[in-house]
């Protein structure tokens, strides 16, 4: 049972947590503190009070007893209230004060103790009505102190206004530029994450078994005296399922799971990532044992002292520094275990994999036929499925996607079937969706006859040298119809998962890229724009076999260019090396080109019926494309 977590003072922490126990809600502080509010509203209280007994009591003026007696004797006054000595009064009509220019009607005077006039012959004489109601109605205390509190009461909501619109500035980007980082989200244990909700990537799953074991077991592994890695780093390609599989680790251990995105921690005020990590740590710490994940860190991970920068630069690495510090802190038995994941781990500061940080690096892959079937079946848990559909089939004609791709394949067949209004999903749809997905979505473009002829010919092209070309990947389907941002599409895919690439699969490759462009030469005489796609292939294909793979006797085996070449050409290798290289690919490319051309002059009849076909149906399936072109389809293998 995790201990509670102690009251934070704020809630701006960048990061969410999973599993642990949810903190209190947050006390709001004043800006400037109650005590500034108590002041000002006794001020406001009190100049309230010196304002209402001005007006209240001024406009009824004190009369000399002589005054009184002289509008008694006149017979201007109405009535009087007397209260002992004290006597109040209203005349008939306005009088001036006297020694003075303002007009009363109510007044008030006192009586002397020592008068022996007959004052009541007086008024009875006068017809004066004595009341027994106060002629000049004074204010009780409380209609004073509720009219006084009113301004207070405004004071204080104007000031609460204040406060949250302060509060708002200084938390939501304000004037230190601050972004407001995202709240805590407490999951409960029924949302928990397990290895059941991942599947293909099972020796993964295996290597962080251990993770799993020591998050539970903790006390075995100090009894024999070893120390857990102080850090995983999950390495591979976007959409493998790093982040899955980081919070899959802690449901299956049940401990609080801490994760966050590297960039999230920088601010352009130098300092601020750090002080945020060593919070992260510190929570983690207090209901240990806990999973800390930090997700893309290679954004602050990055080799330190790569070039200056303004501000994010000193940030960045001081950010990184707390991050090497805090993992140092570690002594194995505090339970708490960092799992970071990163595209790039290539790039990272080599003081974040040594031993005792990120000391277990696991490489996280596409799945294989088996592993795509696996998370097929796990995304499509929730969609009702036709007893049509073949998943194992769809797995087959998946080669290379990844987690993320199959969920988006998935969900686009279950939107597909929305849209044709079914109740479930079918083969079609699954098959419409991969075709979306991989081809993109058909464009309604009316091409002119003669370009629609040239695009025929360009996909046929494509597809006739993959039928001829021994081992290639087998055509799946042609198609003339736009899609995405092409005019015409041709979809080859492996039988099979491949992991390594011979050079005459490669060539084999090239050639196929290039016979678009060798149809329209062999048939038009003419080079189009559409080869452009085809043209990067080819020449990234090219590059990699010469300067990478040792696939050139000029070049011999050596690595002459990074696998980042595109951003580093020209600086990693001797000019007289790159213009070899250039050479060597120019070679390849020409040699390739020409037996392009050559395939398709021998097997132009092949060619025009593949053409024809396609521009009768505009889009042909693996058998009528191969029937088509009088081509068994030899290649196909079960695996």
């Amino acid at each position: 049972m995790p201990t509670p977590v102690p009251p934070r003072d704020r809630t701006d922490q960048p990061w969410r947590s999973e599993g642990a126990p949810p903190p209190p809600p947050p006390k709001r502080k004043m800006p400037g503190g109650w005590g500034s509010l108590i002041l000002a509203a006794l001020v406001v209280y009190l100049i309230t009070n010196l304002i209402l007994s001005f007006f209240d009591e001024g406009n009824e003026p004190t009369l000399s007893y002589t005054e009184f007696s002289k509008q008694v004797a006149a017979g201007n006054v109405e009535k009087i209230y007397a209260k002992g000595d004290a006597i109040q009064g209203q005349l008939k009509s306005s009088q001036t004060v006297p020694g003075g220019s303002d007009k009363y009607t109510k007044f008030t005077t006192q009586r002397p103790t020592f008068a022996d006039d007959d004052l009541w012959s007086q008024l009875t004489k006068q017809s004066v009505t004595v009341t027994a109601q106060p002629v000049v109605e004074h204010r009780s205390f409380l209609a004073n102190l509720l009219i006084s509190l009113a301004p207070m009461l405004l004071l204080v909501v104007l000031w609460l206004f204040i406060a949250r619109r302060m509060s708002a500035r200084l938390g939501g980007g304000g004037m230190l530029g601050r972004k407001a980082p995202p709240k805590p989200v407490e999951l409960t244990e029924d949302k928990r994450t397990t290895f059941e909700d991942v599947a293909g990537i099972d020796e993964v799953e295996g290597e962080l078994n251990d993770v799993v074991d020591f998050l539970k077991n903790p006390s075995a592994y100090r009894k024999m005296g070893a120390r857990m890695p102080g850090g995983v780093l999950l390495a591979g390609p976007p959409g493998t399922g790093k982040t899955l599989l980081a919070r899959a680790v802690a449901g299956e251990a049940g401990v609080p799971f801490f994760s966050a995105s590297a960039s999230e921690f920088i601010e352009m005020i130098v300092g601020v990532g750090a002080s945020r990590v060593r919070e992260l740590f510190a929570e983690a710490r207090k209901v240990a044992p806990a999973i800390i994940f930090i997700d893309e860190i290679d954004t602050i991970g990055r080799v330190r002292g790569g070039g200056a920068g303004m501000g994010g630069h000193d940030e960045r690495e001081q950010t990184l520094n707390q991050i090497l510090t805090e993992m140092d802190g570690f002594s194995g038995s505090e339970g708490v275990v960092v799992i970071a994941a990163t595209n790039r781990a290539d790039v990272l500061d080599p003081a974040l994999t040594r031993p005792g940080r990120f000391d277990r690096i696991v490489q996280v892959s596409p799945p294989d036929r088996g592993g795509r079937e696996s998370i097929l079946k796990i995304h499509t848990r929730e969609i009702p499925m036709s007893h049509d559909v073949d998943l194992a089939q769809l797995a087959r004609t998946t080669p290379g996607m990844t987690g993320a791709e199959l969920a988006n394949l998935a969900n686009e067949a279950a939107l597909l079937a929305v849209k044709r209004r079914q109740s479930e999903v079918t083969q079609s749809d699954l098959s419409d969706a991969l075709e979306k997905v991989q081809l993109g979505a058909e464009r309604p473009l009316v091409m002119p006859e003669e370009e629609r002829r040239r695009t025929a010919y360009h996909e046929s092209g494509h597809a006739l040298l993959g039928m001829l070309q021994p081992g290639a990947d087998p055509v799946r389907k042609i198609t003339i119809v736009p899609r995405g941002r092409a005019l015409g599409v041709t979809l080859s895919t492996p039988d099979a998962d491949k992991y390594a690439y011979t050079e005459d699969y490669l060539r084999g490759r090239i050639i196929g890229a290039l016979g678009g462009m060798a149809a329209e030469h062999v048939v038009f005489d003419v080079i189009t724009t559409g080869a452009e796609n085809d043209l990067e292939q080819v020449t990234n294909l090219a590059r990699g076999m010469v300067a990478r793979w040792g696939m050139s006797k000029k070049i011999g085996p050596l690595t002459a260019l990074p696998s980042d070449a595109q951003q580093a050409y020209g600086l990693a290798a001797a000019p007289e090396t790159l213009d070899a290289i250039a050479t060597e690919m120019r070679r390849i490319v020409d040699e390739c080109y020409a037996e392009a051309c050559r395939l398709l002059r021998e097997h132009r009849p092949k060619l025009d019926a593949l053409a024809e076909a396609l521009l009768k149906n505009e889009t042909l399936e693996e058998e009528a494309a191969y029937r088509a072109a009088g081509i068994p389809r030899l290649a196909k293998t079960e695996s």
